[in-house]
């Protein structure tokens, strides 16, 4: 609490500088459109969407100071602020809505319309938006030095370095550089892999498996979260990759359980974690989720005690008694407005939830919400797990809904609105709090970024509904070109709760371990992620928690430089973070833009002619991994030299 206490923003609230510009507006808006597009082609193409939060810091400081020559770091941080909502909007709609798309199909009825799937996403987002408000001083200010938010420290980093240049912008523009290089090589001419995950086929321990995925991004989330985090990431991840799973190949058999197509027996370690595990996963998501809320309980009333306080020091046009860096929307706006949207949620029959859904959606989307919220301060945006906690709502939907008679046809369509919403708000809640954090730090306007989340949900909604229909029309949603896998486990999900074939076991399974490690005292939240998630994936964030306890262990008197130490790193791994996301953006527009019959992502492609193969990857993420350490040291070595 000290560190919060002692804080200040890089611009001190006295000083006014500009921020929402007409400028940084339409250069938000243009990105966020980018950025919808560009993360929602990714996103049902692999399941995954890429943080858009730095590599739109990245290029508003490129284009705007550089180019237009405007040296506000308020002003590049709205830019961000607008741009990075649109990777956010499009997450939480390309998770769910393509389940509606298909169903459509199946029941020979047109497609969603774009005013259907542009109205349902709007209100998600600028559900997410208000939940996130009252949040931020509980969550972004009174804990401070306590929860990290890896994305939106490092996009700090990067607008802090382009402001004060030097050493810093060097030390993160060359980690941006040799990310981007590493990212493009990787799966841009792909000559060498990006995921590598070894089954053990030994018959004693058959199920099990080993990865990693060799990605910059995922070794500067890590390191900015630190060992400890990290650490409950893995040990998740273990428990599920080599407990579980061979228990399941062990016991399984010839059995065939809820949506499987063939017998445990037959599956591969991915066939495993994808069918069985990530349902004991979403159920510890679900149950680290309640008991995160209830521990967080006391810190939110008083928060919003705080905030009603807040609101009764400002007369109505008058002038504030806040410091201009402590000024959120109004409390007051915050409540009319929820209440505005549920009302409009139950009577408008484009939205087909009723009032039953509206209240869901308030009740559900505040808790996850919440959870989001204080979740990608742990772990990362690029790693919140908004499918695990969708998954979470769609089973406690769809249940209600079919204990009231909600079934069939209507009660599905219910269910997977309910669900879009709920994922648009734990989507954009959670980016916004990455935002809030970036602004804290540089010292920027709330109530200014708030409203700019508000114009990039606009936007991107407008935007989303068009792409989703016209991906749809071209290749259709669950096809080889367009697998949509988030939204086709959200739809069998639906399917198996109404229809009675869901794996409960496997749920409570996940609910009674995630109970049994808050029991032992293990922070819940980031051990259930590394359950739900692929082990390649914790193992690549420890590695980067691992390089940060050796910095931290290193036998050095003076401690100033130790710190130094720390921050080379931080820089260091915020350019890993952006680099990768510039270049995975670029990638994914590169594979919906067409040259003859190929796209360019095929075009590019070089494997077939040169191929390092997983040896090689494992030698360039060593490499990798080298030049952080060596970025983290130089410091104390040429303070040694002198």
């Amino acid at each position: 609490m000290s560190e919060k206490n002692n804080f200040k923003p890089f611009i001190s609230a006295d000083k006014v500088m500009p921020e929402l510009t007409p400028f940084s507006i339409i250069f938000g808006i243009i990105m966020a459109i980018v950025f919808g597009g560009a993360n929602a082609y990714l996103g049902l193409r692999v399941g995954l969407t890429v943080s858009a939060s730095i590599p739109a810091a990245v290029i508003s400081m490129g284009f705007i100071r550089l180019l237009f020559k405007r040296d506000s770091i308020l002003e590049n941080n709205i830019v961000q602020t607008i741009g990075s909502a649109g990777e956010s909007v499009a997450a939480g709609a390309i998770f769910t809505m393509p389940a509606l798309f298909i169903w459509m199909k199946e029941w020979n009825q047109p497609a969603p319309s774009l005013v259907e799937i542009g109205v349902i996403t709007l209100i998600g987002g600028l559900l997410g938006v208000l939940f996130m408000v009252p949040l931020r001083n509980a969550l972004i200010v009174k804990e401070h030095g306590v929860i990290p938010y890896p994305e939106g420290t490092a996009c700090a980093e990067v607008l802090l370095a382009g402001e004060e240049g030097g050493s810093k912008a060097k030390l993160v523009f060359k980690g941006l550089g040799l990310a981007s290089v590493y990212k493009f090589l990787a799966d841009g001419l792909k000559i060498f892999p990006s995921s590598l995950t070894k089954e053990i086929t030994t018959k004693s321990f058959a199920g099990a498996g080993i990865g990693i995925d060799p990605l910059p991004s995922l070794v500067g989330v890590g390191y900015i979260c630190g060992p400890k985090i990290s650490g409950y990431m893995l040990s998740g991840a273990t428990l599920g990759w080599l407990v579980l799973m061979p228990l399941m190949k062990l016991f399984g058999g010839s059995n065939v359980i809820g949506s499987a197509t063939k017998a445990i027996s037959d599956m591969s370690v991915n066939d495993i974690w994808g069918t069985y595990l990530r349902y004991i996963g979403a159920g510890a998501v679900a149950t680290g989720g309640i008991i995160s809320l209830i521990k967080s309980l006391p810190l939110i009333i008083r928060t919003f005690k705080d905030a009603m306080k807040d609101y009764k020091n400002q007369s109505v046009g008058g002038a504030s008694t806040l410091l201009r860096t402590e000024k959120d929307l109004s409390m007051k706006f915050i409540g009319i407005a929820i209440i505005a949207i549920a009302v409009i949620m139950a009577i408008l029959p484009i939205i087909p939830v009723g009032p039953l859904g509206a209240v869901i959606i308030v009740v559900f989307g505040f808790f996850f919400a919440t959870v989001s919220s204080r979740l990608v301060g742990l772990i990362g945006s690029s790693n919140n797990p908004v499918s695990g906690m969708t998954i979470a709502a769609l089973l406690l939907t769809s249940i209600l809904l079919k204990a009231m008679g909600n079934t069939g046809h209507e009660g599905m369509m219910m269910a997977i609105s309910i669900g879009t919403v709920i994922c648009v708000i734990a989507s954009i809640s959670g980016d916004t709090s990455q935002d809030l954090k970036t602004g804290y730090l540089v010292g920027a306007t709330p109530y200014r970024q708030q409203i700019g989340e508000i114009i990039g949900v606009v936007v991107s909604a407008v935007v989303i509904g068009a792409i989703l229909w016209l991906l749809d029309a071209s290749w259709g949603y669950g096809s080889n070109e367009l697998p949509a896998p988030q939204a086709m486990l959200m739809k069998l999900i639906i399917e198996g709760v109404m229809g009675g074939s869901l794996p409960w076991g496997l749920v409570f399974a996940g609910v009674f371990i995630a109970i049994f490690v808050e029991i032992l005292g293990i922070p819940v939240l980031p051990f259930a992620v590394g359950l739900y998630l692929p082990i390649n994936t914790s193992t690549a964030i420890m590695t980067g928690g691992l390089i940060r306890l050796f910095i931290n262990k290193r036998k050095i008197k003076n401690e100033e430089l130790r710190k130094s130490q720390e921050d080379n790193g931080v820089l260091f791994t915020s350019g890993f973070i952006a680099g990768e996301g510039v270049i995975g953006i670029i990638l994914a527009a590169f594979a919906i833009i067409k040259v003859g019959d190929k796209s360019l992502s095929e075009i590019i492609d070089v494997s077939s002619k040169l191929n390092i193969g997983k040896i090689g990857s494992i030698i360039m993420f060593l490499l990798l991994l080298g030049s952080l350490v060596h970025t983290c040291i130089k410091d104390h070595e040429k303070s040694q030299a002198k």
